[in-house]
């Protein structure tokens, strides 16, 4: 069959990579695509920035099965477009993706439906916004209600640091109508993971738990990031703590959804607080698989993820089971100079390792020329990620691929997976 992904990052970067290797599947278009996925073997890049675009290339090209990876065109209605047109797509119609389009949509959902989470108001007024933070005081969390790339979340330890949030989104206009409205809610404490599983209706398959490191600096210091590292499985995720998860916010969301007249469908992500007595939290949700999650989670699975997707889109996900390698995978993401304030474009980028069964590299902010240069062109250019027999073994087999990588005003951080590291290690 000939698949269809839409997107231009790593994780859509290891969808396509995923994908051209299952014997069902004789050729993946992407859709913008990347510097990395014009080289990868059995995908094809192909020029689209828009539903129409997307609906085209697909009904000319004899698409049998489409993929969608970032929020924006799920919020633009891309699987409502493909669905009337009759083609088969995975993911969240527009009016079901309001979970991750609206903060504010998402919060009053879960306290609807019972699902744990941190208290919250929205305001547009920034007076009564400041009054709010002043009644509460921090630390606090200040989120722009709309889609912001990963920018619109300000953890603010002081009430100052919230103050200039609302400022910026409300007063400033800094996110533009994403941050028209904002969403202000508690401080939960705890260690964060990443829950995902892939949903049709109220049918669900649990994947691979993973752990993400959102600040920009070792130590989790700096600004917030859509991600600079990423590591499977984590082991926060208790198998009781996995119960729980399921038992009390993937399965009453996706019941929630039904009962709403929004069916979901695709990849429901749940950003996760677990706190140490092992008490749950959703900051979040995601109607995507998480990017940089996605990388090591996929260097994982062990099944045919073509087959996977088919079930996905037709609703018999009770006829399949996941399958994954037992050992951990860890990836490293290099940013650009200036990530994520200002990133800087057109660096050449040199020393690429050999991708091999236990190692890839997947392209985000590159673009391959016509001289064949391969150059940064976004914020995060590439996650290079390992498996190894061990978490430390994959860390290392990560680090020496990223090392060895180089373009002017490099960003990585040394520490990905420190919270399982200093368990494994005794520390």
């Amino acid at each position: 069959m000939k698949v269809l992904v839409i997107g231009s990052g790593a994780r859509e970067h290891a969808f396509a990579w995923k994908l051209a290797r299952s014997p069902q599947v004789q050729a993946v278009l992407v859709s913008p695509g990347n510097g990395g996925t014009a080289r990868e073997s059995g995908c094809r890049n192909v020029p689209g920035a828009r539903v129409a675009e997307w609906l085209a290339l697909a009904q000319h090209e004899g698409v049998d099965l489409t993929v969608v990876g970032p929020e924006n065109p799920l919020a633009e209605g891309v699987v409502d477009a493909f669905r009337a047109a009759g083609l088969a797509i995975v993911g969240p119609t527009a009016a079901a993706a309001q979970l991750e389009s609206s903060k504010d949509f998402a919060k009053a959902f879960m306290m609807r439906h019972g699902i744990p989470t941190a208290a919250y108001a929205t305001f547009t007024d920034a007076v009564a916004a400041h009054a709010y933070v002043e009644a509460q005081g921090a630390p606090i969390v200040v989120k722009a209600d709309g889609l912001a790339a990963g920018k619109g979340v300000v953890v603010a330890m002081t009430a100052g640091e919230a103050h200039a949030a609302i400022d910026a989104m409300l007063a400033g206009n800094s996110l533009g109508s994403a941050g028209a409205r904002v969403v202000i809610e508690g401080f939960l404490r705890g260690e964060e993971a990443s829950f995902i599983v892939v949903a049709h209706g109220e049918q669900v398959l649990a994947l691979a738990t993973s752990q993400d490191h959102k600040r920009l600096k070792d130590g989790d210091q700096g600004p917030n990031t859509g991600g600079m590292g990423a590591y499977s499985p984590a082991p926060v995720v208790t198998p009781e703590i996995h119960q729980r998860v399921m038992d009390t916010v993937i399965r009453p969301a996706l019941r929630g959804m039904v009962a709403e007249g929004t069916p979901f469908s695709g990849f429901l992500y749940a950003g996760l607080m677990i706190a140490p007595d092992g008490s749950i939290g959703v900051l979040e949700f995601n109607c995507r698989m998480g990017d940089p999650e996605t990388q090591p989670i996929l260097m994982r699975y062990a099944g045919d993820f073509a087959v996977l997707m088919q079930h996905a889109a037709t609703g018999t996900l009770d006829q399949v089971e996941p399958d994954w390698d037992p050992r951990p995978a860890l990836g490293v993401v290099l940013a650009a100079a200036g990530y994520p304030e200002s990133p800087r474009k057109g660096d050449a980028i040199t020393g690429l390792p050999q991708d091999t069964g236990d190692l890839h590299v997947f392209h985000a902010g590159t673009t391959l020329g016509d001289d064949d240069v391969l150059r940064t062109s976004g914020g995060r250019v590439m996650t290079v990620t390992a498996l190894g027999g061990t978490l430390r073994d994959a860390a290392d087999r990560a680090y020496r691929g990223a090392t060895g990588i180089v373009f002017d005003g490099v960003q990585l951080r040394t520490d990905i997976g420190h919270c399982a590291l200093r368990q494994h290690d005794g520390t």
